[in-house]
C-alpha cells in the first residue's frame, strides 16, 4: 500500500478498537475508509484480523459488564444472517446492502433524537426482534463489517448501562467475528498479503481498545448515547451517500 492507504489504515484500525473499547459506532467508518483506496471485500478481508484481536481486548475489559438475555435474542439470527451472507457472497452488491443500512441507520438515527423523551423508558428484549435484527446485523457485517447500524436499532432502545451496553455489544460482535473467520477463509480474503498488512494494524487497534475504554468509563449516559445516535446518522448519511 502507498503512504495515503497506510494513514488510512491505521486510522480504521484505531477506530476498530475505540468501538471494541465502548463506542461502538465509531468502528463503522473502518471499511468506508480503506475502501477509499483499495476494494470493499479486500478492506473487510485486511480488517477482520484486526477486529479479531481487539475483540480480544474488549472481552477482557467486559468480562463482567453484559446482558445475556439480549445477547441469546440476538445471536441465533446473527449466525443465520453470516451464513446468508456467506451464501449470497458472489451475488452481493455492497452499495446496495450499504445503502439499505444506511437508511435503516438514519431513520432510527432521527427517530432517536426527535423522540429522546419516548426512547428514554427502557424496553425489554424480545425473541422476535432480536431475532430479525440480529439477522439483518449478522449479514450486513459479513458483507462490509457494517453490522452496527442494524444492532443499534434493536439495542438502543433497551437503555442498558453504558458498561453493560458496551459489553454486550462487544460480546456480540466478538461472536459474529469469530464464526466470519471460517467463510472468509474459504472465500480466499484472509490472504498471506491481508494478514501481513492486518499484522501492523493490530497494534494501534489495541491502543484504540484502551481508549475507548478509558472513555467509556468516563461519559454519563446521556452523552453517551448522544454520541452512539449521532454517530450512527453520521456513519448511515455516507452509506446512502456511496449506496446512490
Amino acid at each position: 500500500m502507498e503512504m495515503l492507504g497506510w494513514v488510512l489504515a491505521v486510522i480504521a484500525a484505531f477506530s476498530i478498537g475505540l468501538a471494541k473499547g465502548g463506542l461502538s459506532m465509531v468502528g463503522t467508518i473502518s471499511v468506508p475508509l480503506l475502501a477509499l483506496v483499495m476494494s470493499p471485500v479486500q478492506a473487510a478481508g485486511i480488517l477482520l484480523p484486526v477486529y479479531i484481536i481487539s475483540d480480544i481486548g474488549g472481552l477482557i475489559a467486559f468480562r463482567r459488564d453484559f446482558d445475556r438475555r439480549v445477547l441469546r435474542t440476538l445471536v441465533p439470527g446473527a449466525i443465520t444472517g453470516i451464513g446468508l451472507g456467506w451464501a449470497t457472497a458472489h451475488h452481493v452488491d455492497d452499495a446496495q446492502v450499504g445503502l439499505i443500512v444506511g437508511v435503516i441507520g438514519l431513520a432510527f438515527a432521527l427517530n432517536a433524537l426527535l423522540r429522546s423523551r419516548v426512547s428514554a423508558s427502557a424496553k425489554p428484549p424480545r425473541w422476535g426482534a432480536g431475532s430479525f435484527w440480529g439477522t439483518v446485523s449478522g449479514y450486513t457485517s459479513f458483507v462490509s463489517h457494517s453490522g452496527a447500524a442494524p444492532y443499534q436499532v434493536y439495542a438502543q432502545p433497551l437503555r442498558m448501562t453504558p458498561m453493560t451496553y458496551a459489553g454486550t455489544t462487544t460480546i456480540f460482535f466478538a461472536i459474529c467475528n469469530a464464526v466470519k473467520l471460517i467463510p472468509y477463509a474459504m472465500l480466499g480474503q484472509l490472504s498471506a498479503h491481508n494478514l501481513s498488512v492486518a499484522a501492523v494494524l493490530m497494534v494501534p487497534g489495541v491502543l484504540g481498545v484502551l481508549a475507548g475504554l478509558w472513555l467509556v468509563r468516563r461519559m454519563s449516559p446521556r452523552i453517551f448515547y448522544g454520541f452512539i445516535t449521532w454517530a450512527l446518522m453520521l456513519v448511515s448519511a455516507k452509506l446512502i451517500w456511496d449506496g446512490i
